[in-house]
C-alpha cells in the first residue's frame, strides 16, 4: 500500500514513478533465429572435424593398449572410411565423437547468446568468465568420460579368456568323439565366467581433469590472450583471435597427455597385485611423444579448426539475422 501511495504522490507532483527493471531490458530480438544459428554453427563445425578426430582418438587408444603404431591405425581407418563411408559415419565411435564436440560447441554458443540476451548486449558479446567454463566443462566432461569408457572397452585391452580345452581336453579321435558324452567327467553345475575389465575411478578422475584444462584452454583463454598476440604475427583482431584459438588447445596437450595416458594404463593393465608407479611411468614415457603430437592432431581440428569454423560461421549468420535477412 505504501508503495502505491508513493507512486500516486509522485504522479500528482509530475514525477515519473520509479519501477524495478523488468525483462523488457533483455535483448530478445530474433532470439529463436539466434538459437538456430547457434545450432547450425555447432553442427557444421562438428561435421567438418569429427571424422578425423574419431580416427586419431582410436589410434591413440590402440597405441596405449596394444602398442599399434599410430600412423598405421590412421591409414587403415582412412581406407575403411573411403571404402565404406556409411559404415564409418553410422558407427558407434563416430556418433560418440560427433555428439561430444557438437554438444560442446553448442553449449559455448548458447552461453554467449544467453549473455547477450540477459545483459542486453549485441550478439557478438563473448563470455570469457566462469559461467561459460563451468557449462562447457560439465557438458564436455560428462559425454567425454562416457566416450572414453566406451572407447577403452572397444579398442583397449581385452580380458583374458579361458581356453575351451582347459580341464576338458578336446578329443580329435572320431571314436572317442562319438562316445565323448560317456568318457568325459560331468561338468560342474556352473562354470565361472571371466569378469570384464572395469574402468577404475582414478581413471575417471584423470579424464575429468584432462578435459577441464582442455576446455579452459579452448573456450576461455584464447579470448584473453588474443590482444597480446604480436603484430608481426597478426595485424588484425580476427587473425589474432584465430592464432590464439589454434595455439592454446594445442599447447595444453603437453600437460594433459600424461593424465590421459595414465588413465588408460590404469585400465589396460590391471594385474591382481597392481603395478609399481615406475612401471607405469615407463609406459607413459614410451608413449608420451607420439601420443602428445597425436592429441595435438586431434585437438587442433576439434578446438582449433572446429572452434574457428564455429565462431566465424556464427558471426556471419548472426550479422545476417541482425540485418533482417
Amino acid at each position: 500500500m505504501a508503495t502505491v501511495k508513493q507512486e500516486q504522490g509522485q504522479e500528482r507532483q509530475g514525477q515519473t514513478p520509479s519501477r524495478r527493471s523488468t525483462t523488457s531490458t533483455w535483448n530478445t530480438k530474433d532470439l529463436g533465429k539466434r538459437l538456430g544459428v547457434d545450432v547450425a554453427s555447432a553442427a557444421t563445425a562438428g561435421a567438418l572435424t569429427c571424422p578425423l578426430i574419431t580416427i586419431i582418438d582410436r589410434a591413440i587408444m590402440e597405441k596405449a593398449s596394444k602398442g599399434f603404431p599410430i600412423g598405421q591405425t590412421i591409414k587403415n581407418c582412412l581406407r575403411s572410411m573411403v571404402a565404406r563411408p556409411s559404415g564409418f559415419f553410422f558407427s558407434t565411435p563416430f556418433i560418440l565423437i560427433y555428439t561430444l564436440y557438437t554438444s560442446t560447441y553448442l553449449t559455448a554458443n548458447a552461453i554467449d547468446t544467453l549473455r547477450s540476451t540477459t545483459h542486453n548486449q549485441p550478439y557478438n558479446a563473448i563470455d570469457t568468465g566462469l559461467p561459460k567454463f563451468f557449462a562447457t566443462t560439465i557438458v564436455n566432461m560428462t559425454i567425454c568420460v562416457y566416450k572414453d569408457a566406451r572407447f577403452a572397452k572397444m579398442f583397449g585391452a581385452s580380458p583374458p579368456s579361458e581356453s575351451p580345452a582347459r580341464g576338458n581336453p578336446i578329443n580329435t579321435n572320431p571314436v572317442a568323439r562319438k562316445y565323448s558324452s560317456t568318457l568325459r567327467a560331468p561338468l560342474p553345475p556352473s562354470t565361472p565366467t571371466v569378469p570384464t575389465l572395469q574402468i577404475p575411478k582414478v581413471s575417471y578422475a584423470l579424464f575429468c581433469l584432462r578435459d577441464s584444462i582442455t576446455i579452459w584452454a579452448s573456450f576461455n583463454i584464447p579470448a584473453l590472450i588474443a590482444p597480446s598476440v604480436p603484430d608481426f604475427l597478426a595485424s588484425s583482431p580476427t587473425m589474432k583471435s584465430s592464432i590464439a584459438q589454434f595455439a592454446c588447445p594445442a599447447a595444453m596437450q603437453f600437460a594433459s597427455t600424461p593424465m590421459h595416458l595414465l588413465g588408460l594404463d590404469l585400465y589396460n593393465r590391471q594385474p591382481a597385485g597392481g603395478l609399481h608407479w615406475t612401471e607405469r611411468a615407463a609406459r607413459i614415457r614410451r608413449d608420451y611423444v607420439p601420443s602428445c603430437f597425436a592429441r595435438m592432431g586431434k585437438i587442433v581440428p576439434a578446438y582449433g579448426i572446429g572452434g574457428v569454423v564455429n565462431v566465424r560461421m556464427r558471426d556471419s549468420l548472426m550479422k545476417r539475422v541482425e540485418r533482417g535477412e
